[in-house]
């Protein structure tokens, strides 16, 4: 469709009009016209709304959706649905689905299914055979199939060497392996960070270490072998401080942190509230406030919703039976504006596109527009009515909010909340 958008202001430090508020004309899915005022078109549709801000397409490095196999979580469909109107012009779907995307008929499958709709979908391929963490998956199939990155999600490959084989194969074709990081054996029966509040509440603990060990045994992997490896969801202050070594390094690695972990921490169990039983589990402030730091410095590259809807019959029960997960897409930026500036949400919301090799265009005439549109100074309680999965496990529910995504403008649509 054709549209003017009225006084939006521009956030994009790759465009000439970064945090300027101008019109913007988009004609055929391209920026026609950019500027202080744009005469009214009887071709084009026209949308203004107070504090209209607009950004370069939010990419989402980890969402799971469930279809095939767990539809009653979420569909393909509704969870391109709930991306578009939640801001995100792009995700990349987890191969956690039944079957696991660990071949090139399944990637086909979930392509075939997003067709059509404003928000792209990009899936990753399971690392191993069923993400069972046995024998490598068929990556060059899927590849050549389009899956952009290959990784079992939230599963840790305990086999190194296979770690080290992988990191070596997909060099042959430029492919990136994401390797989630955590010891199931230090990890034993834990469902919460252990410390203070774990001791207190009687819950069993997964310490620090179980992820830093894996971390740091992938980095030497990484240097020995070259390539590329991304580390996603990292939650300790220790993880960012080898990650962060290892860049100074020059090792080729990039890291994600959810959102839930930017925010939260283990002081919301007191009430064994099962939404916000995650994995990695929430940390300490501590962590918390190393994770946001790692942000600031750029050590963590992006940040993502890790979205994964759980049905209720495996979330709303004892916490220690219930299933690790919290939707995400509809709390990401609202939750994010309470604690970290606007330029590096903006920042830390696109670059996953960089990561994984993603086309992304600067806001300027002339491009093919690709935009998240949003406002900063709402300030609002996330509740239930604001869910649009068809899971209802947020662990954000009753949380504050600061500004509100509005919708995107990608593949020639528009799709406002």
């Amino acid at each position: 469709m054709n549209l003017i958008l009225r006084k939006a202001k521009i956030i994009d430090p790759q465009s000439p009009f970064h945090n300027q508020t101008v019109d913007v004309k988009i004609t055929n899915g391209i920026f026609d016209k950019i500027g202080v005022t744009i005469p009214k078109s009887d071709t084009h549709q026209e949308f203004e709304k107070p504090d209209l801000h607009i950004s370069q397409g939010w990419f989402d490095t980890s969402v799971s959706f469930g279809e095939p196999g767990f539809e009653d979580r979420e569909s393909i469909a509704n969870g391109l649905e709930t991306a578009a109107k939640n801001g995100f012009t792009g995700v990349a779907l987890q191969p956690n689905s039944n079957p696991i995307i660990d071949n090139q008929s399944q990637v086909h499958f979930v392509k075939q299914k997003a067709k059509g709709f404003a928000t792209d979908l990009f899936p990753i391929g399971a690392l191993t055979k069923a993400s069972e963490g046995k024998d490598l998956a068929e990556l060059f199939d899927m590849k050549n199939a389009g899956a952009i990155a290959f990784g079992d999600y939230n599963k840790s490959l305990s086999n190194a060497n296979l770690m080290k084989i992988g990191l070596q194969y997909v060099q042959d074709f430029d492919g990136l392996v994401i390797a989630y990081s955590q010891d199931e054996t230090i990890k034993g029966n834990g469902v919460a960070n252990e410390g203070i509040v774990s001791t207190r509440l009687g819950l069993k603990g997964i310490p620090n270490l179980a992820e830093e060990i894996i971390v740091a045994r992938n980095l030497f992997l990484l240097e020995y072998t070259g390539g590329k490896l991304h580390i996603p969801t990292i939650s300790t202050a220790k993880s960012v401080t080898l990650i962060k070594e290892a860049k100074k390094k020059g090792l080729n690695v990039t890291c994600s942190v959810s959102v839930h972990h930017l925010v939260l921490t283990d002081e919301k169990l007191e009430e064994f509230d099962s939404r916000y039983k995650v994995m990695p589990p929430l940390r300490t402030e501590e962590d918390r406030k190393a994770l946001v730091a790692g942000i600031i410095d750029n050590t963590i590259d992006c940040i993502t919703s890790d979205h994964n809807p759980i049905d209720i019959e495996n979330k709303k029960m004892e916490f220690d039976l219930a299933k690790n997960g919290t939707i995400g897409l509809e709390s990401t930026f609202g939750a994010l504006l309470t604690v970290l500036p606007l330029d590096k949400i903006i920042e830390k919301l696109t670059f996953g596109k960089a990561i994984l090799n993603i086309e992304s265009q600067e806001i300027a005439e002339n491009n093919k527009v690709s935009v998240s549109l949003f406002t900063t100074v709402d300030n609002w309680i996330f509740d239930a009515s604001h869910i649009l999965s068809k899971s209802k496990n947020s662990a954000f529910l009753g949380q504050q909010m600061k500004g509100k995504a509005i919708g995107i403008y990608n593949q020639g649509k528009l799709i406002l909340s």
